[in-house]
C-alpha cells in the first residue's frame, strides 16, 4: 500500500469537509406575479415560516441579491452546511499529509510513510529550516509566530523532523506552524516524546514499511471538587495575554495528551504469524501490526515503561473522532504490536550533555532503555 492511498484513506475516513470550490451568490427566487400564489420551496430549502412569501431570507438581513455570479446558492450553503464549517485543512506535504484544525489553531492530526530508505538523509538539514507561519491556511486561522512568544510551551512538531531528512524542502516543511502543537518542553517534548519519535523511526529496521499518524488529544479529568469530568485545557496566548473578543481568541490550544497511532506491514518471517485476508484490499501476503500509545502533555520520568502508555487504536478514534484504521485490521487482521516486538525506548539526553559542554556538537549523556 503506497502512502498516499494510506493518507488520502484516512482523510476520507475522517470526515474532512475541504468547502465549496465555487463562489458563492445569493440567490433571488422569482417574485410571484399579482394573483398568483408563491412558488412551493423544494425540498429541503427553506420552510415558509422563515419569511414572508416570496422573500428570501438574505433579502430581508440586508444581503444583496446576487453578490458573485455562479457558484453556490446560501440556500444550499445553510441547508447543507458543508462550506461553513468546521473545516480542516488538508495539507499534502512531501513527506507527511496533515488535517490542520482552524479552531484550535494545531493539527488534528498527520500521517506519515516511513522505510528505511525515507529516512536516509537526502540533504535536509534542521540547521536550515525555521518556524514558519503557513501561507495555506486563511490569515484569520492561522497559527502564529507570535502566539508561542513567551508562551512557556514548546514549538511542538507533530511529524519530527528527524523523518523529514529526504530533502530540505520536506525538512522545512515540517517547521511550518500546521504541524506545530504547544507541548511541554522538560521532560516531555525534548524528551519522553522525543524518544517515542525515535522508537517509531526504528521500526523500520523491523517493518518494510511504518504508518504513524501523531494526534492531539484532549482528554477529561474528574474534578475532586464534585466528582463529574471535564475537559479543561489551556489556550496560549502573546505574550502571555489573556484572549479577548476580535484579538486572541481561539489562538493555539494547549492539548492535554498526544497520540501516536502506529500500522506496520512486513514479509512473514513465519507462517504462524497473522496474515491479513485477502478481502478488504490488505491480500499481500504481509504481516500486518497496529499499536498506539497516549501519552500526557507533562513532564515523564526517563524511567517510564513505555508499555504503560499502550492504549487500544479504537480508544484515540473515539476521543479523536477519527477513523484511523481500516475496520479489518481492527477486526483482528493484524497483530498488536507490543506483542510483536518489544516497545521500549531509547533515552538518550542530548539537550543535558550539550549543556555540560558549553555548547558545540551535543553528545548523548546516556543510553538506556525504558
Amino acid at each position: 500500500m503506497s502512502s498516499s492511498v494510506v493518507h488520502l484513506t484516512i482523510a476520507a475516513a475522517s470526515g474532512l469537509v475541504l468547502g465549496a470550490a465555487g463562489a458563492l451568490s445569493f440567490s433571488r427566487p422569482k417574485q410571484p406575479q399579482p394573483g398568483q400564489q408563491p412558488q412551493q420551496q423544494p425540498s429541503g430549502g427553506f420552510p415558509a415560516a422563515s419569511g414572508p412569501p416570496g422573500v428570501f431570507p438574505g433579502e430581508r438581513s440586508g444581503l444583496p441579491a446576487q453578490v458573485v455570479q455562479g457558484g453556490l446558492a446560501v440556500r444550499d450553503r445553510v441547508v447543507n452546511g458543508a462550506s461553513i464549517g468546521p473545516i480542516s485543512d488538508l495539507l499534502m506535504r512531501t513527506a507527511y499529509t496533515a488535517a490542520y484544525d482552524r479552531r484550535n489553531r494545531i493539527p488534528a492530526w498527520t500521517a506519515e510513510h516511513l522505510t528505511a530508505a525515507s529516512l536516509k538523509s537526502g540533504g535536509g538539514d534542521r540547521q536550515n529550516a525555521i518556524f514558519r507561519e503557513d501561507g495555506e491556511v486563511p490569515d484569520m486561522f492561522r497559527a502564529k509566530l507570535l502566539d508561542y512568544f513567551k508562551s512557556g510551551y514548546d514549538r511542538g512538531h507533530m511529524v519530527p523532523a528527524a523523518d523529514a531528512k529526504q530533502s530540505q524542502e520536506a525538512m522545512s516543511e515540517t517547521f511550518l506552524l500546521s504541524n506545530i502543537a504547544p507541548q511541554v518542553g522538560e521532560g516531555f517534548n525534548r524528551h519522553y516524546w522525543a524518544y517515542l519519535e525515535a522508537f517509531c523511526r526504528n521500526l523500520t529496521q523491523s517493518f518494510d514499511d511504518v504508518y504513524v499518524f501523531t494526534v492531539p488529544l484532549f482528554l477529561p479529568k474528574k474534578d475532586p471538587r464534585d466528582g463529574k469530568w471535564r475537559v479543561s485545557y489551556e489556550m496560549i496566548a502573546p505574550q502571555g495575554g489573556p484572549p479577548s473578543i476580535g484579538k486572541s481568541i481561539g489562538l493555539a490550544t494547549v492539548p492535554t495528551h498526544f497520540a501516536k497511532v502506529l500500522l506496520c506491514s512486513r514479509t512473514p518471517r513465519s507462517s504462524s504469524l497473522a496474515l491479513v485476508k485477502p478481502s478488504g484490499g490488505f491480500g499481500d501476503g504481509k504481516e500486518w501490526v497496529q499499536g498506539a500509545f497516549v501519552l500526557p502533555n507533562e513532564p515523564i520520568p526517563d524511567e517510564t515503561r513505555l508499555e504503560g502508555f499502550v492504549v487500544p487504536v479504537e480508544a484515540v478514534e473515539r476521543a479523536a473522532g477519527l477513523s484511523i484504521l481500516p475496520a479489518e485490521l481492527k477486526a483482528g487482521g493484524a497483530k498488536e504490536l507490543c506483542r510483536t516486538i518489544k516497545c521500549e525506548v531509547v533515552v538518550r539526553r542530548f539537550d543535558d550533555a550539550q549543556k555540560k559542554l558549553g555548547g558545540g556538537r551535543p553528545q548523548p549523556q546516556r543510553r538506556q532503555t525504558m
